[in-house]
């Protein structure tokens, strides 16, 4: 099997990797597409000593499972492998389960390969009309709608985002449809020509006011980031953590405790809103693809990704290329177009 590995800070491609065995409960799936992220980024970095094939957004086809109903299924699937015994999950927080191992972060190996094994309990299938890239989205659009379901966020509220790079471009757009008073700070000429596009006000980091909104959200993994949110959210308002740092960032407690300002970390989200979103089109997020490379250069990938302002890569395994469920002709099956184009 095909596939990324990363040990110690070096990610390597691979073609000798054993296709995975589901245990029970599992099934194999077949990667179709797969896209990297911030923290597949900060685990090359060092932000957790994973060892093994990373990445946990992806759409899969179902080749096993006890369940013959979901073979030949196009689907995504919830990265937190629970275990359904502990207290934790007991209590119906199964995303926090004391044992709990995440696709491609913690114990559990990824998406970057052309097979993958989760629990059929993780899995969602993909509506007909929604193609896999836009499908791909499901995991961080998950993630981006997990923050309304904290918070309450409506027409009546002043809302900071700060970073739009992959997720806040995500973010973005699923606060727009709350009606709340969105302004976003981009850094990139093309943050702000996606999100003004859409509609969605932006603005400059030295443009930010002071102590003016009801809920800012740091959405931009850098230290940076969180000393501006501290600054720019209103006494007795709202800071919405969805980033993951590698280092540790220092705090003003006084001002938190002097200001009352609750600070909320955020994670994974729930996939059947995101796919919701998705089917009814009010979540468009396909031209948020920077490019799409094949599986063999996920090296090369994963070094575009980490450039300033980067948006969405996606890779795919050579045997998925040619897809039914691809929107895109950069797709086709060698032969048929290149599977190596960029935009």
């Amino acid at each position: 099997m095909q596939g990324l590995w990363l040990d110690g800070g070096r990610l390597t491609y691979r073609d000798d990797l054993p296709v995975p065995r589901p245990a029970a409960g599992e099934a194999l799936i077949r990667v179709r597409l797969a896209g990297i992220c911030g923290t597949d980024l900060q685990l090359l970095a060092g932000y957790y000593p994973f060892e093994g094939i990373p990445g946990h957004e992806f759409v899969g086809e179902v080749v096993t499972a006890a369940d013959p109903g979901w073979v030949g299924q196009r689907v995504v699937g919830e990265i937190n492998l629970f275990c359904g015994r502990c207290a934790t999950c007991a209590a119906g927080r199964h995303r926090h389960c004391e044992r709990r191992s995440v696709l491609g972060i913690r114990d559990h190996h990824g998406a970057f390969a052309e097979y993958l094994t989760l629990p059929v309990l993780n899995l969602h299938r993909i509506p007909d009309s929604v193609p896999d890239e836009k499908a791909v989205f499901t995991e961080p659009l998950a993630a981006a709608l997990q923050i309304q379901s904290q918070v309450a966020i409506g027409p009546d509220q002043r809302v900071l985002l700060i970073g739009a790079g992959r997720l806040g471009q995500l973010i973005a757009p699923t606060l727009a449809l709350t009606g709340c008073q969105l302004e976003v700070s981009a850094r990139y000429p093309t943050q702000r020509r996606l999100l003004r596009a859409q509609g969605i006000p932006t603005l400059e980091a030295d443009e930010i006011p002071a102590t003016k909104y009801d809920i800012a959200i740091e959405a931009t993994g850098s230290a940076d980031g969180f000393r501006e949110a501290c600054r720019a959210v209103r006494p007795a308002g709202t800071i919405v953590l969805k980033s993951t740092y590698r280092d540790s960032v220092a705090v003003d407690l006084a001002k938190l405790v002097v200001d009352e300002i609750r600070v909320v970390g955020s994670r994974c989200g729930d996939f059947g809103p995101a796919l919701d979103l998705l089917e009814r089109g009010l979540i468009d997020p396909a031209g948020l693809i920077a490019e799409r490379l094949p599986l063999n250069d996920g090296p090369e990938a994963f070094r575009n990704a980490a450039l300033p302002g980067a948006l969405k890569v996606l890779l795919a395994p050579l045997s998925a290329l040619d897809s039914p469920h691809s929107d895109s002709p950069e797709f086709a099956a060698p032969g048929r177009g290149t599977a190596n184009s960029r935009r």
